[in-house]
């Protein structure tokens, strides 16, 4: 496997492994630095995170160690009516919900005086604490965000999940360009179309956005070993982000369930799903999909529907259960072999 990439010599790490970033308490400072310590770039997901948040993460990380990582955040940081909602549709989506905060024994939550951290203001901190990396999904910073970013030397990487997503990263001035295709966990993060009519694979998405534009490109979905990653490097990719396989190791912020999860027969089969947070997500299937489902066209908008489902996850979480989690997993996870990023990593490097 080239390990001498734009990737590689642009971050200043030893291999083209990306770490991908996690969001929603997932990610941790230990994940980040034992992924830099092995020579790939750790990214820590900080969208739910408020400003002086994202400043404490970074300084967290560089206590571990001094090597390279990304702090990712979500440019659209609410859908139409994701920011409030009055009494009645509050009321409503509590009738949805009702029934399964019952089986916890929990009770009707009050709502917050706000669901979700401004970007604007996010971002402005994650400039302050400088990373190596500004990784973000869900749109294009502004320009003078990606101009401040330059002068300030942090690389911009931009997740897409269509050709015309990576022709206005290009064009927007974006430096790496992150290919996702739809075997990948976690959030479809498309922005000039709907998910559901942006689901391109990984490879043919990599091999169409490196052979027409001139920018390096990180390959993401359904890579969990070093022959996936030597098919994206292949394919003109200078680099590979895992997010699965760091998922499912210790130093992750993930349940035990969830990484038990990850390596039984269950996870060979995934859904994509709105049900986790009000956008489409890839996921094992479970009771919390199948209970909300019916309801997909009544549920509220994204953030608030991570809002109404967050006390079922801690609460099934508290008893050791997967029934109600948000166990994102992608395709490749029947392939994972390796429970911390040590072993992981080193297998990435070696040929099996």
């Amino acid at each position: 496997m080239a390990n001498n990439t734009d990737i590689t010599a642009r971050l200043g790490i030893a291999q083209p492994i990306v770490q991908g970033p996690f969001g929603g308490g997932i990610s941790t400072a230990e994940l980040v630095a034992a992924v830099g310590e092995a020579g790939g770039l750790g990214s820590f997901g900080a969208y739910t995170y408020s400003p002086n948040e994202i400043e404490g993460i970074a300084r967290d990380i560089r206590a571990l160690n001094n090597r390279p990582f990304a702090l990712n955040l979500w440019v659209s940081d609410h859908d139409r009516g994701g920011d409030r909602l009055t009494a009645e549709q509050f009321d409503a989506a509590w009738k949805i919900f009702e029934p399964l905060y019952a089986e916890f024994g929990l009770d009707k939550p009050v709502p917050p005086i706000r669901y979700f951290h401004g970007f604007d203001k996010q971002v402005e901190a994650l400039m302050e604490a400088r990373p190596a990396a500004f990784s973000f999904v869900f749109g294009i910073p502004k320009a003078s965000i990606l101009a401040e970013c330059s002068r300030r030397g942090i690389t911009t990487i931009g997740a897409v999940t269509t050709l015309a997503e990576a022709e206005a990263m290009d064009a927007a001035g974006v430096d790496v360009i992150l290919a996702t295709g739809f075997e990948a966990a976690g959030h479809r993060p498309s922005f000039l179309g709907s998910a559901e009519l942006s689901l391109m694979g990984t490879l043919t998405l990599t091999r169409l956005i490196t052979s027409r534009i001139n920018r390096p490109v990180i390959a993401a979905g359904g890579i969990v070993d070093r022959a996936g990653i030597e098919a994206a490097l292949s394919l003109g990719a200078s680099a590979a982000q895992l997010g699965t396989a760091f998922l499912a190791c210790k130093e992750s912020g993930t349940t035990q369930p969830h990484r038990d999860a990850l390596f039984s027969a269950e996870a060979r089969h995934t859904v994509l799903t709105r049900t986790y947070s009000g956008r489409l997500a890839r996921g094992i299937p479970n009771r919390l999909i199948e209970a909300l489902t019916p309801y997909a066209d009544k549920l509220p908008p994204f953030p608030i529907e991570v809002w109404f489902t967050s006390p079922l996850r801690k609460a099934a979480a508290a008893q050791g259960r997967t029934d109600f989690l948000a166990l994102y997993a992608g395709q490749g996870a029947p392939l994972l072999k390796h429970r911390d990023v040590a072993s992981l990593m080193a297998s990435l490097s070696t040929p099996t």
